[in-house]
């Protein structure tokens, strides 16, 4: 496995090839979501070097699915790492356990009990239990939605967040410990505006 060929091909296309109006879903994002992994599959106790490549790889790719297509990104990004990883020395079994990694994060999140999918899904969301940039990285989704007509108003995303956030929970003991609190206390925060809304 060639990972630092395969992260090098992926960044440079979500540099040059992402739509600029993806405000959440956008380089950023990759990169975040992939120094919070590689934080909790140290926490968690990871060490193989296989399954941190393995992982590495899969946060990496795990929405590239983006570069094609909005609806179904997972899929789309399991097909391109289907074509490309190969390429990069990776052999059909690592592929299939990055693909499934990815598919994990498709929303309803469903690791199973694969504890690198349990790790990536973390990772996807670890912005909900951040008291320093829930706000910024919220308003950024809000704001790439109702561009696309999948969010009608404020109102509307306000009663989504309650929603999704009463119902979220971390899947590992970590993610649950460094998060949890703060996530319950960014809830709060949204039905209070809510609240203040209607």
């Amino acid at each position: 496995m060639d990972c630092l060929r395969a992260e090098t091909y992926v960044l440079d296309q979500l540099r040059q090839h992402l739509s600029p109006t993806l405000f959440y879903h956008g380089l950023h994002h990759t990169l975040d979501v992939t120094e919070q992994a590689l934080g909790l599959a140290a926490a968690e106790g990871i060490t193989g070097a296989e399954d941190l490549l393995v992982l590495r790889t899969a946060a990496l790719y795990h929405d590239a699915g983006f570069l094609t297509t909005y609806q179904g990104h997972e899929a789309a990004g399991c097909a391109l790492a289907r074509q490309v990883l190969p390429g990069f020395g990776y052999c059909p079994a690592q592929i299939e356990r990055i693909s499934q990694l990815i598919l994990a994060t498709q929303m309803p999140q469903q690791p199973g009990n694969s504890h690198l999918a349990r790790i990536l899904c973390d990772a996807d969301l670890d912005y909900l239990g951040r008291p320093a940039d829930f706000w910024p990285i919220s308003q950024t989704l809000f704001e790439e939605l109702a561009l696309r007509g999948l969010m009608p108003d404020e109102t509307a995303w306000l009663e989504l967040q309650v929603r999704f956030l009463s119902t979220h929970h971390y899947w590992t003991p970590t993610a649950t410990a460094r998060r949890e609190a703060e996530k319950q206390a960014r809830l709060a925060e949204v039905k209070a505006r809510l609240a203040g809304s209607e």
